[in-house]
C-alpha cells in the first residue's frame, strides 16, 4: 500500500520497518502490474515471490531477482529506510544538502553519502522535455567557478566568454516560462550555433515571447520566435514586459546552494548538481511527500555504479 507523509518524523512513522520500506517501494515500481526487471516479462501469472522473503522469481528468464534490480538502489548495503530520509532532505531542502552534512544524519561515511547524492541525482536527471517552454521565456546563461578578479593572471587568460568573464568558468545556460518549468544544463561554448540551439531545443516557436539580453549569440531569432532583448551593458533590465530577472533569481539560487551548500563543485559534476536543482524547483507546487515518491517512481533503470561516477 501506498504511504502518504507531510514531515519527516511523519515518514519514519509510515515505514517502521525495513519490510514496510519495501512493501512502499514495490507498490510504487509495480504501481501498472508486476513485470520482471531481468527480462521484462510483464505476465504477472508467470512471476512468483518465493514464500518468506523478498525475493521474486520469473518464470520465462527463470531468475530470481528483488526489487531493488534494475533500479539506483541495485546493489546497495543500506537499508531503504536510509535512502527514504535520504531523498527527503535533498527533495526538500531548497539548495539541497551537503555530503558532509547527510553523512553524519545518516551516521555513514562521507564517501558513501556523496555516492547516494549522486545516485539521487541520477534518478533526478532530466532525459527530454514533455513539451516545449512556453508562454513569456526567459533565456539566459551564466558562469560557474571563483570569482574572476581573484584569479591569476595565467587563469584568466584560460577559456573564453563574454569578454573574459567566463574564462576559466564553466558555462550554464538556462530557460524558464514564468508560467512554468525550469531547463538548465551546461555548455561548452556561448556561441551563437550553442545557445540557439539550446533555445530551439527548448522553447516553443508559438510561446508568447523570448526575453534575452543582447549578447551577440542569440543574434537571428527575431525570424523565428518573438524575440525581445534587454540591453544589460547601458544599465537596462526592464523594457516593458521583457525581462530576465526570473531566470537571474534561477542562477541565484542555483550559486547559493553551490556556494553555501557544496561549497565547491568540480565541473565535472556541475551538470549533476543543475539536474538537482532544477528537479526540485520544477517540483516547487508539490507537497513534501509527493516529491519523495516522485523521486522514488524515478529510480527505474537508471542505475549509476561508483565506477563509472568517478572515472
Amino acid at each position: 500500500m501506498l504511504q502518504t507523509f507531510k514531515t519527516l518524523p511523519q515518514l519514519f512513522a509510515a515505514f517502521p520497518t525495513e519490510q514496510s520500506a519495501i512493501d512502499h517501494f514495490t507498490a510504487i515500481r509495480w504501481a501498472n502490474g508486476k513485470f520482471c526487471a531481468l527480462c521484462g516479462n510483464a505476465d504477472e501469472s508467470r512471476i512468483g515471490t518465493l514464500k518468506g522473503t523478498n525475493t521474486h522469481k520469473c518464470y520465462v528468464c527463470r531468475k530470481r531477482f528483488s526489487i531493488r534490480v534494475g533500479t539506483i538502489f541495485q546493489d546497495t548495503k543500506l537499508p531503504l529506510r536510509t535512502w527514504y530520509a535520504a531523498i527527503w532532505m535533498i527533495t526538500n531542502h531548497p539548495k539541497g544538502i551537503a555530503s558532509t552534512t547527510l553523512a553524519t544524519d545518516l551516521g555513514v561515511t562521507q564517501k558513501t553519502a556523496w555516492f547516494v547524492l549522486h545516485r539521487l541525482r541520477h534518478a533526478a536527471r532530466t532525459d527530454s522535455f514533455n513539451a516545449p517552454l512556453d508562454g513569456v521565456v526567459e533565456v539566459d546563461e551564466t558562469f560557474v567557478g571563483g570569482k574572476f578578479h581573484n584569479k591569476s593572471k595565467s587563469e584568466r587568460r584560460k577559456g573564453s566568454g563574454r569578454g573574459g568573464i567566463g574564462s576559466g568558468k564553466t558555462a550554464v545556460i538556462g530557460a524558464v516560462s514564468r508560467d512554468g518549468d525550469v531547463v538548465a544544463k551546461v555548455i561548452t561554448s556561448v556561441d551563437g550555433e550553442t545557445l540557439k540551439g539550446f533555445v530551439r531545443e527548448t522553447v516553443s516557436k508559438d510561446a508568447e515571447m523570448l526575453v534575452t539580453d543582447t549578447w551577440v549569440g542569440y543574434k537571428g531569432l527575431r525570424s523565428e520566435y518573438r524575440h525581445r532583448t534587454v540591453n544589460h551593458s547601458i544599465g537596462q533590465y526592464v523594457k516593458g514586459a521583457a525581462h530576465t530577472n526570473t531566470i537571474e533569481s534561477v542562477w541565484s539560487m542555483m550559486k547559493r546552494q553551490i556556494v553555501g551548500i557544496h561549497h565547491w563543485v568540480s565541473p565535472k559534476h556541475l551538470d549533476r548538481y543543475v539536474g538537482e536543482m532544477t528537479y526540485r524547483m520544477n517540483r516547487r507546487e508539490m507537497a513534501k511527500g509527493d516529491r519523495v515518491n516522485d523521486l522514488l517512481a524515478l529510480t527505474e533503470g537508471r542505475r549509476l555504479t561508483y565506477k563509472l561516477l568517478i572515472a
